[in-house]
């Protein structure tokens, strides 16, 4: 089927309202519109650029687990919550307790992303693996109580409330076979679908099921990384949409439901693989400005160190990388030294501009790497 032909499904009357049923997706799908396959070009051409560099980079796991923070907040963010990145950083007792239900939320979805990433050396991306995820991202949170992991078996909807709703998703009894349609399609290798395509429809047709009461959008970016890790688009999951969506929210909603009511699939694959590109750009600079940074640090920072402190100063220096934001008792913990000297060595990196005080209190003091978070929040 061309994608010009593409009919999105239709609205079926419930009781008291209706409920938009998509049509199944694992078909034949023809990509002939030079447009978009000029767009699918640029979008692999940046993306296979970024793997390449990604695994060119030393410590590149330190870097993606800053990734996956921003992916975190940013996240989160479209849902309504603003925990930024410096307080995803902290721990729970240097949250402020007003903010802690949406610091928790954060919280869940790194250790969501962490935990799929790992599962899938032993799990397809599969409806099972999706359940995973969304028993993690819901656990002690304000969606615990909406079947956490599994389908949901009651109607859903966007909006105030199911009158007045700006869409409605299908009644909960097409959502079994919808899904087990959508994962036919995302492994069925018979079907000749670039991979970027592939992934923006399965991403449009899990939005338009949203098959959980809760945490569909969240679980829904997500599974965009999760496809391009899992099919060996990207060595290291560094690749993340949900900053281009929130800095583009509107088009973002706008693009999915045209795709509902118009069948306007062509806008929404352009809006994507757009994103795509442009991510992936964003994503090679962050690389290369960490390198800058680095360098930098190595050859003005670490040489005012004495020999016998030397040691210690770089192995602070590479935990950074890791943990950007920290207090005295972690470093001494981390570098196993005496609380007088982790104070010591602070001090010093404050003074060189490689750490800043992020409370303004005396006693209990953050410390942050604030050069390396700003890298991530441009």
């Amino acid at each position: 089927m061309d994608i010009h032909d593409y009919k999105s499904g239709l609205y079926r009357q419930q009781y008291e309202y209706k409920s938009f049923s998509p049509e199944q997706i694992n078909h034949a799908w023809e990509v002939a519109d030079g447009e978009l396959l000029q767009l699918l070009s640029e979008a692999d051409r940046a993306l296979g650029e970024l793997n390449a560099f990604s695994q060119l980079v030393p410590d590149v796991d330190f870097f993606i687990r800053m990734h996956i923070t921003k992916e975190a907040t940013q996240s989160s963010r479209i849902e309504g919550t603003r925990t930024n990145m410096e307080e995803a950083l902290l721990n729970e007792q240097d949250i402020d307790p007003e903010k802690r239900d949406d610091w928790l939320e954060v919280q869940n979805y790194i250790q969501a992303i962490n935990s799929a990433i790992e599962q899938l050396s032993t799990l397809p991306l599969s409806n099972r693996l999706l359940k995973n995820t969304h028993r993690v991202l819901m656990q002690g949170v304000r969606g615990e109580s909406k079947q956490p992991g599994e389908f949901r078996v009651s109607q859903n909807w966007i909006g105030v409330s199911l009158n007045n709703a700006v869409f409605v998703p299908p009644h909960c009894d097409e959502v079994a076979e919808l899904m087990s349609d959508m994962e036919k399609f995302i492994h069925n290798s018979e079907l000749r679908i670039p991979h970027l395509i592939k992934i923006a429809i399965a991403h449009y047709q899990f939005e338009t099921i949203h098959p959980f009461l809760d945490g569909n959008g969240r679980l829904g970016r997500l599974m965009i990384a999760l496809y391009l890790a899992g099919f060996g688009l990207l060595h290291k999951p560094a690749l993340y949409l949900s900053d281009y969506f929130e800095r583009n929210k509107t088009d973002y909603v706008n693009h999915l439901m045209a795709v509902r009511e118009d069948n306007q699939m062509k806008g929404w694959l352009r809006f994507f693989l757009f994103g795509v590109a442009e991510t992936a750009k964003s994503s090679i600079q962050v690389f290369k400005d960490i390198l800058l940074l680095k360098e930098r640090l190595e050859r003005e920072v670490l040489p005012h160190f004495s020999t016998r402190r030397q040691e210690n100063a770089q192995r602070l220096m590479r935990h950074l990388y890791k943990s950007p934001a920290l207090d005295i008792k972690m470093v001494a913990r981390v570098l196993n030294i005496q609380a007088n000297t982790a104070s010591a060595l602070v001090n010093d990196f404050v003074r060189y501009g490689v750490l800043y005080e992020l409370t303004g209190k005396r006693r209990n003091r953050i410390f942050w790497f604030k050069d390396y978070i700003m890298i991530f929040k441009r």
